[in-house]
């Protein structure tokens, strides 16, 4: 059923004040047309509207302050803001302010008269005890239609405890949202603790997730807190969450289910006072489908899922977040360079198969080696040509040219990677994974055989398929 109601319109643009005002006079509103904050309020000294639509940049003020005022002197008056200024801290600051909704400039005409019948049916929502952000606090850039939808479901639960699912492929910045979830919310406070489950040992999990008394195991030679008990008061992040174990995930459902945990070799149990945001790379539907991932757990995650595009998906973000990464390279003490139109046309062409990350890479890559200040699109591609997103690597080409192929990709996707000491230990992991699955598929899962065809003891070989997580279901040696 459709309502219909006095609508007030604000914004200094002639053209956009008369398609608005015919758009919701079609849908059978009664609309006023105000161009300041000043015509405004007399508008309102006149007749008190159902529903205020404002811009943000006024000639005489700002649009955000006013929603504020409004919301205040008549908190039953739902308020809609537009704005061009298309960031995440526009969308949470007009949350903050009280606003029912807010549209980013350009908007669509449909999703605002639905916006507006949503108002005059529902009343206003109230979103409360968000601090006050400024845009060099919140390190996500991005203006495109696709950041937009990411930035207004962020507003919408920075301010309650709902669990959060943030999908995404590598590099798109799936911890930036965990941490402005948590910077933005009322448990800015309290730390923000990750783990990225994809990095810990198995047998490791659980002590590294719910911390372990003193003798739990062997080593433990004191007690240890675990992330749970770390966060305390604040946000754990768990980052790859389709790589947790099974037997972990069902320790990690029961206390999101309790919401309490008990530490291992412990005995008491622990109130879990965190917020649980978690993410992953992977398809959790397939994989619960596929029995690697337990349905329940799945839903208790998915309360409220974020999506985040690709790179290639937004590609008119390319030109804000390759300047920003430059002014990000000066702040860190590398030569100052400017870009140039047909650089950026060369940058917004490729299909960044790293996403951001890469994109972050290649920018301080031009910083610390290109000649010249100014960059252009010879330069671009001449860069991106060096390795920086070589093709797979075929067989014929051999090991060797696999793992250099292997190594460039993780220069560009990971460059942390080649410092911080893990290097050799992902390579040969890369590398062994695949080799063991092809002696074993060679040898009909026999463990006994494929040993023998590896070189390797039969004991060797089963820790190396219960610390790769290799499955051989259930298949059992021939004697001996």
């Amino acid at each position: 059923m459709s309502v219909s109601g006095a609508i007030l319109i604000c914004d200094d643009d002639a053209a956009i004040r008369t398609v608005v005002t015919q758009a919701l006079r079609r849908a059978g509103h009664r609309v006023t047309a105000a161009a300041s904050l000043d015509e405004l309020r007399k508008a309102m000294r006149v007749q008190r509207p159902d529903v205020v639509v404002t811009d943000v940049v006024l000639p005489d003020g700002n649009g955000l302050d006013l929603v504020a005022t409004l919301t205040g002197e008549h908190p039953d008056l739902p308020v809609i803001v537009l704005s061009a200024q298309n960031t995440l801290t526009t969308a949470v600051r007009a949350t903050e302010a009280g606003a029912f909704d807010y549209l980013p400039k350009p908007f669509d005409l449909d999703a605002l008269t639905t916006a507006v019948g949503s108002a005059l049916v529902r009343g206003r929502r109230l979103v409360e005890d968000l601090p006050a952000a400024e845009d060099h606090a919140v390190a996500m850039i991005g203006r495109s239609p696709a950041m937009q939808d990411v930035y207004r479901v962020i507003a919408r639960v920075v301010s309650n405890e709902l669990t959060v699912l943030i999908s995404g492929e590598s590099g798109t910045g799936k911890e930036l949202v965990a941490q402005a979830i948590h910077d933005l919310g009322p448990r800015r406070r309290a730390p923000f603790v990750a783990i990225n489950m994809a990095a810990i040992p198995r047998e490791l999990i659980e002590a590294e997730l719910f911390g372990h008394e003193k003798g739990a195991f062997t080593g433990a030679a004191a007690r240890s807190a675990g992330k749970f008990e770390q966060a305390s008061g604040g946000t754990l992040f768990l980052d790859e969450i389709g790589d947790m174990p099974m037997d972990a995930q069902t320790r990690l459902l029961r206390v999101l289910q309790s919401g309490e945990f008990i530490t291992v070799g412990g005995a008491r149990a622990i109130r879990a006072d965190v917020r649980i945001v978690a993410a992953t790379n992977k398809d959790l539907g397939a994989l619960v489908a596929s029995g690697q991932f337990r349905e329940d757990l799945f839903y208790r995650l998915n309360v409220v899922p974020i999506a985040l595009p690709a790179l290639r998906e937004r590609r008119q973000d390319v030109r804000l977040l390759a300047r920003h990464f430059l002014d990000r390279a000066v702040e860190d003490g590398l030569p100052r360079k400017a870009i140039g139109d047909d650089a950026i046309a060369a940058l917004e062409a490729h299909d960044w198969p790293g996403n951001v990350r890469e994109l972050e890479n290649l920018m301080r890559r031009m910083a610390a080696l290109h000649r010249d200040e100014w960059i252009d699109g010879a330069a671009v591609r001449t860069m991106l040509g060096e390795g920086m997103n070589p093709a797979p690597a075929t067989r014929d080409e051999g090991i060797e040219a696999a793992v250099i192929a292997r190594l460039s990709r993780i220069a560009a996707e990971e460059p942390a990677v080649l410092e911080d000491g893990t290097l050799y230990d992902r390579i040969i992991g890369e590398v062994e994974r695949p080799l063991i699955e092809a002696m074993l598929a060679r040898h009909g899962q026999n463990q006994l055989r494929a040993a023998r065809a590896l070189g390797i003891n039969r004991n060797t070989l089963r820790k190396r398929l219960d610390t790769l997580g290799i499955d051989v279901g259930g298949r059992q040696d021939d004697p001996a």
